[in-house]
């Protein structure tokens, strides 16, 4: 009989001076060896957004980074209810719509 691998429990540790980061924009790019996932602060109405960090992995790793996300966006949503995706516009239009003007009062 084969012996199973036995899953392995890593302690992460996190440095006293890493620095969180924001993200609204991510690209990602790839390579046969590599997927690179950069993450960046785009503000509304520029037309310029400044990479904050990336994140390089093997396909292997990030096809399991991608199953490991939906896993917990489904748990997200089992707990808050679900995230509507906007349909009839880009994401990046429903993120940076300028605010709406307030409709005047009806005479």
């Amino acid at each position: 009989m084969a012996n199973t691998p036995r899953p392995v429990s890593i302690n992460l540790e996190v440095p006293a001076d890493l620095e969180a980061i924001y993200s609204n924009l991510a690209r990602i790019s790839h390579s046969p060896a590599d997927i690179v996932v950069d993450f960046a602060q785009a503000m509304p109405g520029e037309n310029k957004a400044v990479i904050k960090g990336r994140v390089l992995m093997s396909p292997l790793s990030a096809k399991l980074f991608q199953r490991a996300l939906a896993e917990n966006i489904a748990r997200y949503e089992s707990a808050f209810g679900e995230i509507q995706v906007p349909v009839n516009n880009s994401l990046a239009e429903n993120l940076f719509r300028p605010p709406h003007a307030p409709e005047p009062p009806a005479p």
